[in-house]
C-alpha cells in the first residue's frame, strides 16, 4: 500500500520546529510533530521513521491516518482525542455539601460527629448522589484539608 503523503506549508513546518523544540508540551505531542517533520521531507520508511523517533510502525500509520482524517490542519493532529472513561461523581455542588457537612459541628442522633460512612449516607439518602462511598467522601475532605475527627 503506497504511504500518504504529508504536504506541510512552510508556516506549518516553522510551528512544527518551533513546537519540537520548546518543552512545554507533552512527550507524546512532541514526537507526533517530529514523526511529521521526517514524514514531509520523505525518503524515509515508516519504519525507520519509528526507530527514529522510539515508537512502533503501528504509531507512524496511527498518525497518517489521524493527518488525513484532520485534513492536515496540524493543531489538530497533535492535540490528543478524549479518552473514554468513568465520569466523576463528585461535582463541586456535591464537594460543597460534603464540606459544609463536616464543618457543621454536631453529628447526627446525638453523635459528636460525623463519622465518613455516615456522610455519604447522608450524601445519598439526601438525593445527591446514586452511590458514594466512604472512601470518595475521605478524598474530598482531604482535598479541602478538613480532618472529620
Amino acid at each position: 500500500m503506497e504511504q500518504p503523503k504529508v504536504v506541510l506549508s512552510e508556516a506549518d513546518k516553522a510551528y512544527l520546529k518551533s513546537y519540537v523544540s520548546k518543552g512545554n508540551h507533552s512527550a507524546r505531542a512532541i514526537r507526533r510533530a517530529r514523526m511529521l517533520l521526517q514524514l514531509e521531507q520523505g525518503g524515509k520508511q515508516q519504519k525507520q521513521i519509528a526507530r527514529d523517533c522510539n515508537c512502533s510502525e503501528g504509531t507512524v500509520t496511527n498518525l497518517l491516518k489521524r493527518y488525513s482524517e484532520c485534513k492536515g490542519v496540524i493543531k489538530e493532529v497533535l492535540e490528543e482525542k478524549p479518552r473514554s472513561g468513568q465520569p466523576t461523581i463528585i461535582t463541586p455542588e456535591l464537594e460543597a455539601h460534603i464540606t459544609a457537612l463536616a464543618c457543621c459541628g454536631e453529628g447526627p442522633d446525638g453523635r459528636s460527629s460525623w463519622t465518613l460512612e455516615l456522610m455519604a449516607d447522608k450524601m445519598v439518602s439526601d438525593g445527591l448522589a446514586v452511590h458514594l462511598s466512604y472512601e470518595t467522601v475521605r478524598k474530598v475532605l482531604k482535598k479541602a484539608n478538613l480532618n472529620p475527627g
